[in-house]
């Protein structure tokens, strides 16, 4: 007999998982919120019913139109700054319903950086029993790409046409110091440690935080086939960290990165959205050694917990 997996979806006989995107969607092709989903399934496969809370971005662009829908499990649309608050209320009914239900809140930086910044550190701050997954593409995508306090130093944006001349925000950080039970960077190009974190935040409870380095072609300029390869470089250049941290204190660092020069300049190569400031990777060297140097201090200070 088929059994319920996704809020309400049913499993058959076969084990194979309903799919949170379902094919027809209308993402692009290479989109890492894609791919992010597609993994967001097999972790959530045999735990627990997911409901999914997403605000304006490219997520809710994609099920297409109604009455319609490319999700696999029930979707509530909320304002780009709210995502977090919604979601918070969605799980305190499920307790006292008595649910296993898994409440998700799916965001792409714009409203997780900023717009929803407010929503999200408070719910962080009350320890809500939500899992916040912010799927990272650096732009606002949707809006045709605008800077964000996620944009990289040196990427050109619709209004950052000759570069962005400031770094990036240390979400992730910001996110950990709010003291959360589980708070991680997550690595497309390495899916088993990806699948293990989404697999223990799905499986956790309190407020959870998963950063997703989310490759969009459209926006980074770049072959829709090298995205996964983008991520590589970005973790192999020491340019995207790849940690967990628990409680707030204990920080276990899950990828060591080669620091490696040429990788750097191969993932700003490949990606058009460097060439107008023509940002060399010796321009973010000292950046990412001086990050790497915190975050190694960091980590040796809190392995134990």
């Amino acid at each position: 007999m088929a059994k319920p997996l996704l809020g309400g979806a049913m499993k058959t006989e076969s084990d194979r998982p309903e799919q949170i995107l379902r094919p027809g969607n209308t993402n692009c092709g290479g989109c890492g919120m894609s791919i992010t989903l597609r993994m967001l399934t097999h972790a959530a496969a045999r735990q627990h019913p997911v409901q999914l809370v997403i605000p304006a971005c490219c997520a809710i662009v994609a099920p297409g139109q109604y009455p319609f829908s490319a999700y696999g499990a029930p979707v509530v649309a909320s304002t780009f700054g709210s995502a977090a608050a919604v979601a918070s209320g969605l799980a305190q009914v499920a307790h006292m319903n008595g649910e296993k239900t898994r409440v998700i809140a799916f965001a792409g930086d714009g409203g997780t950086y900023d717009i929803g910044m407010a929503t999200v550190s408070a719910a962080a701050e009350r320890n809500e029993d939500i899992l916040y997954l912010c799927y990272d593409n650096e732009i606002y995508g949707n809006t045709g790409g605008q800077r964000s306090s996620a944009t990289p130093f040196g990427a050109s944006t619709s209004t950052t046409p000759y570069g962005k001349d400031i770094l990036k925000k240390d979400i992730l950080g910001i996110m950990a110091a709010h003291r959360v039970p589980y708070a991680a960077s997550v690595s497309l190009a390495h899916p088993e440690d990806a699948l293990r974190k989404m697999h223990y935040a799905l499986g956790s409870t309190g407020f959870r935080f998963l950063h997703v380095l989310s490759p969009c072609p459209t926006g980074w300029k770049a072959e829709a086939a090298e995205g996964i390869e983008l991520v590589r470089l970005a973790v192999r250049s020491g340019l995207y960290p790849v940690y967990e941290v628990f409680g707030g204190h204990r920080m276990v660092i899950n990828v060591e990165p080669e620091m490696s020069l040429e990788a750097l300049e191969q993932y700003f190569a490949k990606q058009g959205r460097f060439q107008k400031s023509k940002v060399r990777a010796e321009d973010v060297r000292a950046s990412i050694e001086r990050s790497w140097r915190d975050l190694r201090g960091l980590a040796a200070l809190r392995k134990e917990g």
